[in-house]
């Protein structure tokens, strides 16, 4: 396989501390999170989705979302995305200082119904008064899609139904779609489907792949979209996260694996690999497990080799 149409840097966006933790069924602390955000942001990520702004009944684990963005490391070119879902959550996001929000729906719509309780078309309905507050606000908008490849209770999704969504997304302006494989069965093959269909129609740059590892297939999806210019990916340190909404799902790909195979392909992410490990234990210590990142295992075996040595 030819790297020469490869992007020489990847923008990596951070999902741990909301996306990877939300579904954790013990609380975890302010602290923890605050210590796992600034490990990240020692490892070089510059875009870390900090926390969501949801209603604490669902979504226990994001009640304390003020107290986070309140206690965030402040440093110049680091980004803070908050997940929104409707204008209440926008409108405590924005009190609490967010500069980026993001909202979301999917290309199913049985995945839509079980996940916000709306239609396809009822989520942009919600929609219109996030983006004109955002717009008012100069606050930036990132639109996520889920079950791009697949759906746990549609099954295949039609490429034309993930082409109209995201182009909806842009057309009220969303900076940038994440394309969410939510269930993980998507393969090279679909994934490069997936862009024959939307690169077609939509610049590359516009676009971020967001890959779930149920099916050991991300990294190799990662790599095919690499071919078509994709230049940012969702990860979640550690491997952590799933989707409570998909039964079986494995997390979000891990960012340390993610890193490590750009690295070995010479692209850029500006992330430092043993930083990453750094944070990857302490979070995974912290819940009380080990880290579901094959890189990350690997590299503290190895650590605990050589101090045996």
């Amino acid at each position: 396989m030819s790297t020469k149409a490869f992007p020489e840097r990847v923008r990596i966006v951070e999902v741990g501390p909301r996306d990877g933790l939300q579904n954790e069924k013990s609380p975890v602390s302010t602290a923890i999170k605050l210590g796992l955000i600034e490990g990240l942001a020692n490892a070089g990520l510059s875009v870390i989705e900090a926390t969501a702004f949801v209603s604490p009944k669902w979504v226990p684990q994001m009640a304390d979302a003020a107290a986070v963005m309140a206690g965030l490391p402040l440093r110049t070119g680091l980004r803070y995305p908050v997940l929104t879902p409707n204008l209440k959550g926008f409108e405590a996001a924005l009190a609490a200082g967010a500069k980026e929000v993001a909202i979301f729906t999917a290309a199913s719509e049985t995945f839509c119904e079980k996940n916000t309780n709306c239609s396809i078309d009822e989520s942009f309905a919600r929609f219109a008064p996030i983006m004109a507050a955002a717009r008012d606000a100069g606050v930036a908008v990132r639109g996520y899609v889920s079950c791009v490849l697949g759906c746990p209770f549609e099954g295949d999704i039609a490429l034309d139904r993930v082409l109209a969504v995201s182009e909806r997304l842009l057309a009220i302006d969303c900076y940038e779609v994440s394309l969410g494989d939510t269930i993980g069965v998507g393969t090279p093959g679909s994934t490069a489907r997936l862009f024959d269909s939307l690169c077609a129609r939509i610049p590359a740059d516009k676009l971020a792949g967001h890959f779930h590892d149920t099916w050991g297939q991300a990294l190799p999806n990662i790599l095919t979209s690499l071919g078509y210019g994709i230049a940012t990916f969702d990860s979640s340190v550690a491997g952590l996260g799933g989707c409570p909404y998909s039964p079986g799902a494995s997390g979000n790909v891990a960012t340390e694996d993610v890193v490590y195979m750009l690295n070995g392909l010479g692209i850029e992410t500006g992330v430092s690999l043993d930083a990453l490990v750094d944070t990857a234990a302490f979070i995974s210590d912290a819940l009380g497990r080990a880290p579901a990142s094959r890189v990350a295992r690997a590299a503290l075996a190895r650590r605990l080799r050589q101090a045996g040595e």
